[in-house]
């Protein structure tokens, strides 16, 4: 093999590897953040059973995580309102089993 075919076959090998590790990126990204959303939905439900709110913590709830936060974006009231649809929505056992295989981290 010449040292211009093998250069060759080493650049592909490499950018092979690189858009792997990309599409993995992505892919872990994006499991964290359903993962994420889950729990946020999750922890409102619980919040609102236990405390009695209501939906009027949305909107303050998103103007403290914007002020808090304001690099972040995604928490509108819209998608925190989202959040807490997909959690009651999508509450079943095939759901929950899956989501219990995401890394728990501790949020509380």
């Amino acid at each position: 093999m010449s040292e211009l075919s093998f250069y060759s076959h080493l650049l592909t090998d490499i950018k092979q590897r690189i858009k792997q590790a990309q599409t993995k990126a992505i892919l872990s990204a994006n499991s964290e953040m359903i993962s994420m959303y889950w729990d946020i939905g999750k922890m409102l439900v619980a919040k609102q059973k236990l405390q009695g709110w209501g939906a009027g913590i949305i909107p303050t709830l998103s103007k403290d995580i914007h002020k808090e936060l304001p690099e972040i974006k995604g928490f509108s009231e819209r998608n925190i309102g989202y959040m807490i649809r997909f959690f009651k929505e999508y509450n079943s056992a095939i759901l929950q089993q899956a989501v219990a295989k995401l890394p728990q981290l501790s949020v509380l």
